[in-house]
């Protein structure tokens, strides 16, 4: 059983979608938005927030397909698969993705959530939300440091420089991700920017998957939470 909620939450484009959001555990450190993989906030998703809000941290998961098809949840593979495919590549605009995350990093950092006082905000994201994760770290106001697992688009985006600190987390054996993009990334040798490469697969820090790696998930979880409070959380 989750420790959060669904909530509705209006987006900057006026759109009003699902919002997984979950209350800090004791002292709260600051905000985290959690950003999800393609295949929407599922169970994983939740007990993610739920771990980190249990550091801590008030956290908010958008459901960034709601638009499109509100409430989708799907597992590894089959129809849901080809499902969370069509939405990430074809149907929902990536940059539309980046504007959600930046009202949830805007609303953890102001007091429009029942009067928390700001501190600083976090982003951390998997698989889709990696490359968020690592965008909200060169684009996005109001972020802290970022922390993005396995974000595809994250080679192709190298040559942005990220503003705040930011991790990132690849498997050497992620048959999505060629090895050869991630030491490009590594190349770059962006001050701001770690990355570790993890003696794993795509997907290694969900145990619902195949390629799930514990002890690469467990370290990579380690160095996120080592980010967060090195900056401030």
């Amino acid at each position: 059983m989750t420790a959060g909620t669904m909530e509705q939450m209006t987006m900057s484009d006026g759109a009003d979608i699902g919002v997984y959001r979950v209350q800090p555990v004791g002292a709260r450190r600051g905000g985290l938005v959690v950003v999800q993989e393609i295949f929407g906030i599922t169970e994983h998703i939740r007990e993610v927030a739920d771990s980190y809000a249990a550091e801590g941290y008030e956290v908010l998961a958008p459901a960034l397909f709601d638009r499109e098809h509100p409430g989708f949840e799907a597992d590894y593979s089959g129809p849901g698969f080809a499902r969370a495919m069509e939405l990430a590549r074809t149907l929902h605009p990536f940059e539309t993705s980046l504007s959600d995350v930046q009202t949830c990093v805007d609303a953890l950092a102001g007091d429009t959530l029942d009067g928390n006082a700001g501190g600083p905000v976090f982003v951390v994201g998997y698989c889709y939300g990696g490359s968020v994760a690592w965008m909200a770290a060169t684009r996005m106001r109001g972020v802290a440091a970022a922390s993005g697992y396995y974000g595809g688009q994250v080679p192709a985006a190298a040559d942005e420089e990220p503003k705040v600190p930011v991790v990132l987390h690849f498997g050497r054996y992620d048959q999505s991700i060629p090895i050869e993009g991630v030491e490009g990334v590594v190349a770059k040798d962006w001050p701001n920017a770690t990355v570790h490469i993890y003696e794993a697969g795509h997907g290694f820090n969900s145990d619902r998957r195949k390629d799930y790696h514990e002890a690469s998930a467990h370290l990579a979880r380690d160095r996120t939470l080592t980010l967060f409070r090195a900056n401030g959380g």
